[in-house]
C-alpha cells in the first residue's frame, strides 16, 4: 500500500518554494515507510565477497556497482544496522529540521563544474545510514561524517558523534532558473524516493527507484545503501550519480544522469538481480497526490476548486495510441491495469496549469511538474498499473503508477532496464487533440427540476452524463457544422446518447456521453474523435461505478 505523505509540516499547506534546510513531511514519511529495512552498508566484507565496506577509497570503473550488486545479491539480506546515538535518536521533528547543511561546505565545485552536492543529516525518522562517495579519476572516495558540515541551529547535540555516522541522503543544486544562482535540482532521501525540478517548477510528485508489492497487502520498500557521485568537469551540462539498491527481494545497480533544463531529464539505467522471483515488481514507479478535482468536489468545502499534484495518467501505448485517464479520489482502493507491449511512455501529469483552477497563493499547484517515463528498448508484454487510494486531505500521496512486466523476473538472473524521466509543465507530448476537461453531471437538461422520489434517485445512481472537452491538435480549424465523429465504448452497460458541440474557449469540441448501467458494477468508458479513418485526439478513458 502507498503510505501517507504530505508537504512541509511547519505549514498547513506547501510553501511556494522548496524548503532549503529540511525535508518535507513527504520525505519524512518515505523514511518511515522503509524504517524496518537496513540502510547501512555491510561491515567489512569477508574474503572473496568482493563488496568493499566503502570506508576507504576504492577503484571505480564502469560496471563496478553492478558487480557489487550481484555479489550482495548472493548473500542473505541483512536488515540490521547500529542504532543512532541517543542525542540523534531522541530528536523531535522541530529539533531535526533545525539541522541544515552549510551551503558553503557543498561538494563538487572543486573542478569548476556547475553542480553542488549537499547532504542530509541522520536523526529523527531517518535512522538508516547511507554512504556517500565522490568519484574522480577512477577512484571512489567516501565523504566522512563531520559535524562541521552542518549548522545545528537551536538543536544542541552533546558529546562526540561517531565518524562513521554517514548520512540520510543527498541533494544537488545547479543554476537551473538563473545562471548566477544555484537552485535545488534533485533530492534523494527516504527509501528509494527521489524528486527533481525543471525550470520554474515546484515540488509535487515523487519518483522511486523500484516498487515491490505496492498493490498488494504487504509493500516492500527497496532503499539506496550508497551513492557514488561523479565529480563533473568545468562546463558540464549533466551530472552522473550511481547508487546501490537493496531489499529482501532484490539488489540493484543504478545510474542516474541528471540534465537540468526547462524539462529536466533523469536518465535511469538499472541492473536488477532478484534474490527471489519478482512477481509484483513495479518499474519506474511514480507517486503523487490527488484530493479534489473537477470531476468530484464533494470531499471538502475548501474554497480552492482543485487540490492535486497530478490530474491524470498519460500513456503512449506501443500501438501508437495515446491515452488519458483523469485521476480520482475514490471511495475505496481502485487498481486499473492497462495491458500493453513495448510501451513508448507513461506518466503522472499536471495538465491543468491555470491558477484559477487552484486559487492557492502558497501551494502553487499550477507549477507542479508532471513526470513522463520514456522506456529505452523493448520492454515486452506487461501493463501500466494505476492505483488510486481514498484520502480525506491533501497531505497524502494516494496515487501511484508503474510498469509491471507480464512475466516475473526469476531469482538470480540479472535484468537490465533503461528509461528517461522528464519533468513537464503542460507541454504537448503528442500532436493530436487532448483532453482539457472532464465533468460529470446528471443526464438532464441544464436547469431542469429534479424529480424527488425513490425511483428517480435509483435511476440517477445508474445513469451519468460525462462531458469531455477535447482541444488543440488542429481541432479549432474544423468547422462546427461538420464536427468530428465520436467513437465511444463502454465495457458494461449502455451508451444511451452522445452529442458534440464546438467549444471555442479551448479551440475544440465538447462531447456529451450519457451512460446507463442496469445494475451495480463498474464500466470502463473510452472516447476519442476521428475524421474519416484518422484519429484526431487521444483516447479518454474513465471507470465509472454504479451503486
Amino acid at each position: 500500500m502507498i503510505r501517507a505523505r504530505g508537504h512541509h509540516p511547519e505549514e498547513s499547506r506547501p510553501a511556494p518554494t522548496p524548503s532549503a534546510g529540511a525535508p518535507s513531511r513527504r520525505d519524512v514519511m518515505a523514511a518511515l515507510a522503509g524504517a524496518g529495512l537496513a540502510a547501512a552498508l555491510p561491515a567489512a566484507a569477508e574474503e572473496g565477497a568482493r563488496i568493499p565496506s566503502f570506508a576507504e577509497p576504492v577503484p571505480f570503473e564502469p560496471g563496478v556497482v553492478e558487480r557489487w550488486a550481484q555479489a550482495l545479491a548472493a548473500r542473505p539480506f541483512d536488515g540490521g544496522f547500529p542504532p543512532l546515538p541517543p542525542p540523534l535518536a531522541d530528536l523531535d521533528y522541530d529539533a531535526y529540521r533545525d539541522i541544515r547543511f552549510r551551503k558553503e561546505r557543498a561538494f563538487l565545485g572543486e573542478a569548476g563544474g556547475p553542480f553542488r552536492l549537499q547532504l542530509f543529516h541522520r536523526g529523527f525518522l531517518y535512522p538508516r545510514p547511507v554512504a556517500v562517495n565522490l568519484v574522480r579519476d577512477g577512484v571512489s572516495t567516501p565523504i566522512a561524517y563531520d559535524p562541521a558540515l552542518f549548522d545545528f541551529g537551536r538543536t544542541r547535540i552533546e558529546g562526540t558523534l561517531p565518524s562513521d555516522l554517514n548520512f540520510a541522503g543527498i541533494r544537488i543544486h545547479a543554476p537551473l532558473n538563473r545562471p548566477d544562482r544555484l537552485d535545488e535540482l534533485i533530492v534523494f532521501v527516504g527509501a528509494s524516493y527521489f524528486r527533481f525540478l525543471g525550470q520554474d517548477q515546484l515540488y509535487g510528485l515523487s519518483a522511486r527507484g523500484l516498487a515491490i508489492g505496492t498493490d498488494g497487502d504487504g509493500e516492500e520498500f527497496p532503499f539506496f545503501r550508497a551513492f557514488f557521485v561523479e565529480v563533473p568537469p568545468e562546463g558540464a551540462t549533466a551530472l552522473t550519480i550511481h547508487a546501490l539498491l537493496d531489499s529482501p527481494s532484490v539488489v540493484g545497480a543504478y545510474r542516474f544522469t541528471v540534465e537540468p533544463g526547462r524539462n529536466t531529464s533523469v536518465r535511469v539505467s538499472a541492473t536488477l538481480t532478484p534474490r527471489r522471483d519478482l512477481a509484483t515488481v513495479g518499474i519506474a514507479p511514480l507517486t503523487s497526490m490527488f484530493f479534489i478535482g473537477e470531476t468530484d468536489r464533494g470531499h471538502s468545502d475548501d474554497y480552492r476548486p482543485e487540490l492535486h499534484d497530478s490530474d491524470g495518467l498519460q500513456i503512449a501505448a506501443g500501438s501508437g495510441e495515446w491515452l488519458w485517464r483523469p485521476l480520482d479520489n475514490p471511495q475505496s482502493r481502485r487498481i486499473s491495469t492497462f495491458l500493453d507491449r513495448d510501451p513508448k511512455g507513461f506518466g503522472l501529469m499536471q495538465r491543468d496549469r491555470a491558477f484559477a483552477s487552484y486559487q492557492d497563493l502558497e501551494a502553487g499547484y499550477e507549477r507542479r511538474p508532471g513526470y513522463f517515463v520514456e522506456p529505452e528498448g523493448a520492454w515486452g508484454e506487461g501493463s501500466v498499473v494505476l492505483m488510486e487510494l481514498p484520502t480525506d486531505n491533501e497531505t497524502a500521496d494516494n496515487i501511484v503508477a508503474f510498469w509491471r512486466p507480464r512475466q516475473p523476473y526469476p531469482a538470480g538472473k540479472p535484468v537490465r532496464l533503461a528509461y528517461t524521466i522528464r519533468a513537464h509543465t503542460g507541454e504537448d507530448l503528442h500532436p493530436n487533440g487532448k483532453v482539457v476537461n472532464t465533468f460529470i453531471a446528471e443526464p438532464a437538461a441544464s436547469g431542469a427540476a429534479r424529480k424527488a422520489n425513490a425511483a428517480a434517485d435509483a435511476a440517477l445512481l445508474r445513469s451519468r452524463r460525462f462531458l469531455i472537452d477535447f482541444g488543440g491538435g488542429g481541432l479549432g480549424r474544423i468547422p462546427g457544422e461538420a464536427p468530428p465523429e465520436i467513437v465511444a465504448g463502454a465495457s458494461l452497460g449502455r451508451i444511451v446518447a452522445t452529442s458534440i458541440v464546438p467549444n471555442p474557449h479551448i479551440g475544440g469540441f465538447r462531447v456529451a456521453l450519457d451512460v446507463r448501467l442496469d445494475g451495480p458494477g463498474t464500466t470502463e468508458l473510452r472516447v476519442y474523435l476521428k475524421k474519416d479513418d484518422q484519429a484526431l485526439t487521444e483516447t479518454w478513458s474513465y471507470p465509472w461505478s454504479a451503486a
